[in-house]
């Protein structure tokens, strides 16, 4: 038994809010049960000066906890520097993100999306992804509707979330007290078409199967399809 009592192959409740702040041209609250993540998007007409010329855009993100989304405080970044953990979600985040853009489509222009936990209970970096797309989707919006590029740049959905090894059993959506005790742990980031972007899947101190891993991607599949849905109504 699963100490949330969900199935094994049972979402938390997901709700994504799309247009929450007033000035970045996308934006959405993403609610994965008790994790919460702000993730806006944000057009800037320049790109990173090893791209000058290119004609390509470019897609980026940052990352960020607030200090009190966890049990305890944690340190602000910017007063201690960032962290290897926090440097290596962002750049996940930044390469889900850029599977589905066409570059050239977006022009020689930068989108940076900005995924901030306000409150934390596992699965953060999945949701971040998740939320990003829809930030990134009305940005470009934004810039369909006026003009600036004529040819959609978001080619597809980009989605992703947790599938572990709990209790022996495979589980999807790891929340804190699962992923603490998981003894395999993956992040699984897809497309709408069940493409793989990225895994992530590690063993916390027992080996695991084939088979095993295929029932992970199984309940990724059928946890990232929820979750593409999740998104085209924000943005519908």
């Amino acid at each position: 038994m699963r100490p949330s009592g969900r199935m094994n192959d049972e979402m938390r409740s997901v709700s994504i809010e799309a247009g929450v702040t007033r000035h970045a041209e996308g934006s959405c609250l993403i609610k994965c049960g008790d994790s919460q993540v702000l993730c806006t998007a944000s057009i800037d007409g320049r790109v990173p000066f090893w791209m000058k010329n290119s004609g390509l855009g470019w897609v980026t993100a940052e990352y960020g906890m607030l200090p009190r989304a966890t049990h305890s405080r944690g340190r602000r970044e910017a007063k201690a520097g960032q962290s290897g953990r926090t440097q290596e979600i962002q750049r996940l985040i930044g390469r889900a993100l850029r599977a589905c853009v066409d570059r050239s489509a977006l022009g020689e222009r930068q989108i940076v999306v900005d995924c901030d936990v306000l409150q934390a209970d596992g699965g953060t970096r999945c949701a971040s992804i998740t939320g990003g797309w829809v930030a990134l989707r009305l940005a470009a919006n934004v810039l369909l509707k006026s003009g600036k590029v004529t040819t959609d740049p978001v080619k597809d959905h980009v989605a992703a979330v947790s599938c572990g090894i709990y209790g022996g059993q495979p589980i999807l959506d790891l929340d804190y007290p699962e992923d603490s005790e998981a003894s395999v742990d993956g992040n699984f980031v897809m497309t709408s078409g069940g493409r793989l972007v990225e895994v992530q899947t590690s063993a916390e101190g027992e080996t695991f199967s084939r088979d095993e891993m295929s029932a992970l991607l199984d309940l990724a599949g059928l946890g990232t399809q929820a979750l593409v849905a999740a998104q085209r109504d924000a943005t519908a």
